[in-house]
């Protein structure tokens, strides 16, 4: 069967009307959501629309939950709680339900999807460094967790040692857990502006992390037009 996972499209539709028509070329059979639907961009209501037109199996993330007021914003940056405030005020209370209903950590074929963390994931921490991967990885009861939150693609493995490497397309070895970030469709932090998401094909055992070219210009103007802050919009130019 072949998937295709995506996170973090933070309501930029024109990225995510990219991603789904490369997801198409694809023939992914299942689309799986891992949470950040909202926040940020400017197009929320429409990205919701779009996740559950494809009936995708969706998980939360820390925007999710700040909208509808499930995680504290406090603890937000200025402009991530500006843009949290501004959605709570434009999505719909039938957005707002389907946010709340979605779950935190979900469980597929012979993998795990969670936003931030396998050992806390109603903190949504990050994970960033071989320990962060370790506690995950020791928590983990399948042979692959897929996840997002950083916006950074990049694959941890548990071996004697934890190894990571930064390569696109990972073969998954039998006996090896594997942690895999795939990036984010709507704002990239890699120094790459394309958006990102990933493709795994359980026949081959494979995963691919693939990039897709999308209006960054019309994204920004819609941000910049919404009264957005404007480096919400400047940071897509640069993917970061």
């Amino acid at each position: 069967m072949k998937y295709a996972l995506v996170s973090d499209i933070h309501a930029n539709l024109e990225a995510f009307t990219e991603v789904l028509k490369k997801i198409k070329e694809e023939e992914c059979e299942k689309i799986v959501c891992l949470g950040d639907i909202v926040g940020y961009g400017a197009n929320p209501r429409e990205c919701i629309a779009l996740v559950r037109e494809h009936n995708m199996a969706t998980i939360a993330g820390n925007h999710d939950f700040a909208c509808i007021g499930k995680t504290n914003i406090n603890y937000f940056n200025s402009y991530a709680k500006e843009a949290t405030l501004w959605t709570r005020k434009i999505t719909t209370d039938e957005d707002k339900k389907f946010l709340n209903n979605l779950p935190l950590v979900d469980y597929h074929e012979n993998f795990t999807v969670v936003h931030g963390t396998l050992y806390s994931p109603e903190l949504f921490d990050y994970i960033q460094t071989t320990y962060d991967a370790y506690l995950s990885l020791q928590l983990l009861e399948s042979q692959i967790c897929f996840l997002g939150h950083s916006h950074v693609p990049i694959t941890f493995f548990q071996g004697d040692l934890i190894s990571y490497t930064l390569n696109p397309v990972v073969k998954i070895e039998e006996g090896v857990k594997a942690l895999i970030n795939i990036g984010s469709v709507g704002q990239p932090r890699d120094d790459n502006p394309r958006a990102s998401f990933a493709t795994y094909d359980t026949d081959k055992m494979e995963v691919e992390i693939h990039r897709v070219e999308y209006d960054v210009e019309k994204t920004m103007a819609k941000i910049l037009k919404a009264g957005l802050p404007p480096p919400l919009a400047e940071r897509l130019k640069y993917g970061r």
